[in-house]
């Protein structure tokens, strides 16, 4: 049997992680990018990455406690034990990043800084200024290129991933895909694929994310037999800067450093920011949510800086919808020490200084919560078993998908800097299975019997791609129709979602899949044909648009990013002692009523035709018992009481005769 080899698609935290993490167990690596490693969508991510250390500890901190965050911050919609794996490896992986050169910021006493993110009240952030994603994703491509001069990592970066190789036992074999430059199409044979492609950013036509993120090879791996989960949980970010070719983040980091949110009291008032009195400002996140302050989940903030530009009509700017993120009372000398980096961008693209004037932004279109459903192994106390072949293996075996690209970690909605952790944590843990599943398997994609099955898959994309060039007489535009899903997409299914709107989405996202197959090229040339590969990926983006659309149609309840009005359960407005308690007991029933309905995993199917169909899937809350989400709901103390009392009133009952609690029966991926 031929040596045992996998191939890693995607250049990113996850990617190289995993890559590194192969190559040290002795196994042969294709690493393929579809853009330089460098460039990857990971060097984008700003402001941090979580973990408990030392110092956090010593306010009372724990990985039980970012286990729980993660988790609340969710509104429990991840199945636990692999989010509690992750919590507790954090401290390790900062260790090893930190070994491996990162550029973390220093406390003057020498210890790894630390910044609050969103959704916990400790300073939980490790971070390299502003460009961690950058400086952990550098760190990371110096181990893979080590091993790659080596010879134990192949690289190959500008190359499409195209489709897996499937055989007729429904495993994995290899990929497809071609070269970007060349064109050539080519298989790999692989004995494990593992997916780190990140997010679909772009089916929203503009985002924070790179022009990359077109959601394309999740597609393909979903239309191949993977399934898709949670495609509806689709997270827009508070901050980012208005713009007209994109959207720009602008980092939680600035408000963790102090950044603070507000809109003149009088609507669209012209005055220079700075000569607006404190009086006159309205800083809405600290009023409304005391205790979290601009330090809200992204979803809650999100959602209230729609509500006051939007419905309260207190935008900055009468024709643009925009608030203030005010950093100008905080020193240049701090400011340019922890966040240059993006303060840099915004004085790029707008032409204003940050540290002089309040910045303008607005909510946009972030990252994907779903993504690939992976499947887990969980031990005996609720983390999960290192070294299973069925940690983040997909409903195709030999088949992974780890990073964005899985839906594991961040349930309705991601706390800030868990991102980068999670991507290091499944491209980590990944690889100990992947080197157990090859204990087992009983041949290699390398053998000559798996040569013809490569070359006829190959055959078919090549096909697919000589048809595309040569088509004749197409009326429609690519790039038209992507700006018209774009703002489809945007309208229908970002921060306010309604039944009617979802449903004459649906109904556009079908007219457009249609026109897209009706597309002419304006290059049918064969030597770095980027007309050609965005319009494959375009084809590819309406699955998973269908998915995210009839996933928030069928989903009638609010739950973290996902937010209907028409079902969305306000808080306690009695004052009678006796009518609150009664409100809180029917709220109560309601939460309990919505989370039996819904709490569950959406799984999609997507047929040949790229149609996808729904089913659900329980969701493994054996560890943390599912709680109401209150932050700064009206009532929320006294809807709080009410349910402790009921929560231990239902332990009490479930005590067996030694008083110790009855197991919990746990959803999928239990062993």
């Amino acid at each position: 049997m031929a040596k045992q080899r996998v191939v890693v698609v995607g250049g990113g935290l996850a990617g190289l992680a995993a890559t590194m993490k192969l190559a040290e167990l002795g196994i042969s690596v294709d690493c393929m990018s579809l853009t330089p490693v460098k460039r990857s969508h990971s060097v984008c991510a700003q402001g941090g990455i979580n973990s408990v250390n030392e110092l956090t500890r010593q306010q009372g901190d724990s990985e039980w406690l970012h286990f729980d965050d993660t988790v609340y911050g969710g509104d429990f919609l991840q199945h636990q034990p692999p989010v509690k794996e992750m919590a507790y490896w954090a401290p390790k992986i900062i260790d090893l990043m930190d070994r491996l050169g990162v550029p973390f910021n220093r406390t003057p006493e020498g210890f790894r800084d630390q910044r609050r993110f969103g959704g916990t009240l400790f300073k939980r952030t490790a971070f390299a200024g502003a460009t961690t994603g950058q400086q952990l994703l550098y760190g990371l491509d110096e181990q893979v290129r080590r091993w790659h001069s080596a010879g134990a990592v192949e690289m190959y970066e500008g190359w499409d991933f195209l489709s897996p190789v499937i055989d007729e036992e429904g495993r994995c074999r290899g990929v497809i895909a071609q070269n970007l430059v060349t064109m050539e199409i080519r298989a790999f044979p692989a004995d494990a694929v593992v997916l780190a492609t990140g997010g679909c950013g772009l089916i929203y036509g503009r985002s924070t994310m790179s022009m990359a993120c077109t959601g394309s090879a999740v597609s393909r791996a979903a239309q191949a037999g993977a399934k898709y989960a949670n495609a509806e949980f689709i997270q827009v970010h508070p901050t980012a800067i208005p713009g007209a070719d994109k959207l720009r983040l602008m980092s939680e980091s600035a408000r963790g450093e102090g950044g603070r949110v507000w809109v003149p009291r009088k609507p669209h008032d012209p005055r220079d920011p700075k000569q607006i009195p404190e009086a006159e400002r309205y800083y809405f996140l600290e009023e409304r949510y005391p205790k979290y302050g601009n330090l809200v989940p992204r979803d809650i903030a999100t959602r209230e800086i729609f509500d006051v530009c939007v419905n309260d009509g207190l935008s900055v700017e009468a024709d643009r919808q925009c608030v203030y993120l005010d950093l100008t009372h905080i020193s240049r000398e701090e400011l340019d020490r922890k966040l240059g980096g993006i303060l840099h961008i915004y004085e790029k693209f707008q032409g204003v200084d940050p540290r002089e004037y309040p910045m303008k932004i607005f909510p946009a279109v972030h990252y994907s919560m779903g993504g690939l459903w992976a499947d887990y192994e969980r031990t005996a106390d609720g983390g999960l078993k290192l070294g299973s072949p069925r940690n983040h293996q997909t409903h195709i075996p030999g088949l992974y998908a780890i990073g964005e690209c899985d839906y594991q970690y961040h349930g309705a909605n991601r706390l800030g800097a868990n991102s980068l952790l999670s991507c290091i944590f499944t491209g980590l843990i990944v690889a100990p299975g992947i080197e157990n599943m090859f204990k087992s398997l009983k041949d290699s994609a390398s053998d000559e019997k798996f040569s013809s099955l490569l070359r006829g898959q190959r055959a078919v994309k090549q096909l697919e791609h000589d048809n595309l060039l040569k088509r004749e007489g197409g009326r429609e535009n690519p790039y038209v129709i992507h700006q018209e899903l774009g703002d489809v997409m945007t309208k229908a299914a970002t921060v306010v979602r309604r039944n009617e709107q979802l449903t004459a989405a649906i109904e556009k996202v079908n007219e457009l899949a249609e026109r897209v197959e009706n597309c002419s090229l304006s290059d049918t040339g064969n030597w770095t044909n980027q007309n050609v590969v965005f319009t494959k990926a375009l084809r590819d983006m309406f699955p998973v648009a269908k998915a995210i659309l009839k996933g928030a149609l069928a989903r009638d309840e609010c739950r973290g990013a996902h937010y209907k009005p028409a079902f969305d359960m306000p808080g306690i407005d009695a004052t009678d002692p006796a009518e609150k308690h009664r409100q809180a007991e029917a709220w109560c029933d309601a939460f309990e009523e919505k989370n039996r309905k819904w709490l569950k995993t959406t799984i999609a199917t997507i047929d040949k035709s790229g149609e996808p169909s729904l089913s659900y899937e329980d969701v493994d809350t054996s560890l943390i018992p599912p709680r109401p989400r209150l932050y700064g709901l009206v009532g929320a103390e006294i809807i709080e009481k009410v349910w402790k009392e009921r929560q231990a009133k239902q332990a009490a009952s479930a005590d067996g005769p030694n008083g110790v609690a009855a197991k919990t029966t746990v959803g999928a991926g239990a062993s």
